[in-house]
């Protein structure tokens, strides 16, 4: 079993810059992939990105990339997701998940974390 606890959202201007933590407890982190997900209101849950369990491979959504950069630490049990010229559109509440393996190609998302809001005001 994995549990994630997810900070750092809160409200931002549009063009500012949040960093989001994802802390994970449960199950040996470096064995699995992590992957960030937003869900707005009146919207389905959306994919924002992920990365694998080492760290070297990252994929992003088109709707951020360039934008927004997803890491982890694996001696800290915790994955980031920094976010850079924030937009209205990014409002939604942020969650983080971990993947049933260690590649995100090849596993799918398994234990979600409560979320965390992001507010961005134009």
């Amino acid at each position: 079993q994995v549990q994630l606890v997810e900070s750092g959202g809160g409200l931002v201007q549009a063009g500012g810059s949040l960093r989001l933590s994802c802390a994970a407890s449960g199950r040996t982190f470096s064995s699995y992939a992590m992957g960030w997900f937003r869900q707005a209101p009146g919207k389905e849950r959306e994919f924002v990105g992920a990365i694998n369990w080492s760290g070297n491979r990252r994929t992003y959504a088109d709707s951020v990339k360039g934008r927004f950069t997803i890491s982890r630490d694996n001696a800290k049990n915790t994955v980031y997701l920094q976010m850079n010229s924030l937009k209205p559109e990014d409002t939604a509440v942020y969650c983080c998940s971990a993947y049933t393996g260690g590649d995100y190609i090849l596993g799918s998302p398994g234990a979600w974390g409560q979320g965390t809001q992001v507010t961005v005001s134009s």
